[in-house]
């Protein structure tokens, strides 16, 4: 049986990272659920830096990525994961409330995986993020990790 992966939450909207857990959690996904609250520390947690250094899981299954975040932006942080040949395959969603078009065509110039616009309505919300867990986490079959990573 294939090892589960972790899903990467990167949110620093108390509101949002909430309902983001209770979504996933509803989801009755077994993958764990990693929640860093700023770009600095997603990159620490994917290069495995800092508090993450000794972290004993693998890289995740995906990362839900929010656009504006402190320390470093959420387009700054698909930049550097993109650029990694080691990550660069990792699935990235950016999931954001920003509906400016030049943040959606940066974010795929870049290489994200996903753009999703959080919706407002409570419902939706959560609709999509189960939706979003499910896709990475079970449906979607990654590419087989090549020897040399």
């Amino acid at each position: 049986m294939p090892e589960l992966k972790p899903i990467l939450l990167v949110e620093d909207n108390p509101k949002d990272l909430e309902l983001t857990l209770a979504a996933l959690e509803q989801s009755q996904l077994a993958n764990e659920v990693v929640v860093v609250r700023d770009g600095e520390e997603a990159l620490d947690f994917l290069n495995r830096r800092g508090a993450h250094e000794s972290r004993n899981t693998s890289d995740p299954a995906v990362v839900l990525l929010d656009l504006k975040l402190p320390k470093i932006d959420g387009l700054e942080v698909l930049e550097k994961v993109k650029a990694d040949p080691r990550l660069r395959q990792t699935p990235v969603v950016m999931l954001t409330s920003s509906r400016e078009e030049s943040d959606l065509i940066r974010s795929y110039e870049l290489g994200v995986n996903a753009f999703v616009v959080k919706p407002v309505g409570f419902r939706e919300f959560f609709d999509a993020i189960q939706d979003l867990g499910v896709f990475w986490a079970i449906l979607n079959e990654p590419p087989p990790r090549r020897p040399d990573q």
